[in-house]
């Protein structure tokens, strides 16, 4: 996989992405939702945090607002980090998979990335209204934007047994997170280096012992 499938593959993936983001901001209200399936929906919600909605303020002693932006700033060193990465594997020739998981990884996290430096200066609030694009008053500023999420799989939802103990009568709901197709799609590509590890970097193995066995023999001479 060269350059330019890779490049195709993160193009497609960032269109698919950010007019689905568009679409449901400039559609939905804040928390509405249409039920596709009894097991998915499209629900609205806003995430100014990290993965399960977390926030930096709720783990260290800063404000709301800092941690946000730290968060940001340090998601794009990320994304920085992970398209030198994906550069370098190119730049090698490295294993196909290898090179697909890494596309993938990095065009989730340039989407994810858009919405957090962006949207808070492209959309105005969603809260009770609609949004629009461009709007005179946006909601934010930059680097405070926040991750649109729309993807809901609730497959199971129950309540537990009476008999479970501390949680008898209790909700439970299965799969319970609200993403995005950014989110689908760094998830595809570290699942795919979970996977197929092996394959992903039996190239790289291959000219590391290459290497070392070109300098035993050179020793040797």
């Amino acid at each position: 996989m060269g350059l330019k499938k890779s490049l195709v593959l993160i193009i497609a993936v960032l269109l698919v992405d950010q007019i689905s983001k568009v679409y449901i901001k400039t559609n939905f209200v804040l928390g509405e939702s249409i039920e596709v399936f009894s097991w998915f929906k499209i629900l609205f919600i806003e995430n100014s945090g990290a993965a399960w909605g977390a926030k930096l303020s709720d783990f260290l002693p800063v404000s709301e607002p800092i941690g946000k932006l730290i968060l940001t700033v340090f998601r794009l060193f990320a994304v920085a980090g992970i398209g030198y990465w994906l550069f370098d594997t190119i730049k090698k020739q490295t294993s196909k998979v290898l090179i697909l998981a890494v596309s993938l990884i990095f065009a989730g996290a340039l989407g994810n990335i858009i919405d957090s430096v962006f949207y808070g200066v492209v959309f105005n609030d969603s809260y009770q209204q609609v949004a629009t694009a461009f709007s005179a008053e946006p909601y934010g500023s930059l680097f405070y934007g926040k991750v649109v999420d729309m993807l809901y799989f609730p497959m199971i939802d129950t309540t537990w047994p009476d008999w479970v103990p501390g949680l008898g009568g209790k909700d439970f709901r299965f799969f319970e997170p609200v993403f995005n197709i950014a989110d689908m799609a760094i998830s595809t590509g570290v699942g795919i280096l979970i996977v197929f590890n092996k394959q992903a970097f039996s190239k790289i193995d291959e000219k590391e012992e290459d290497a070392t066995v070109e300098v035993q023999t050179s020793e040797k001479e």
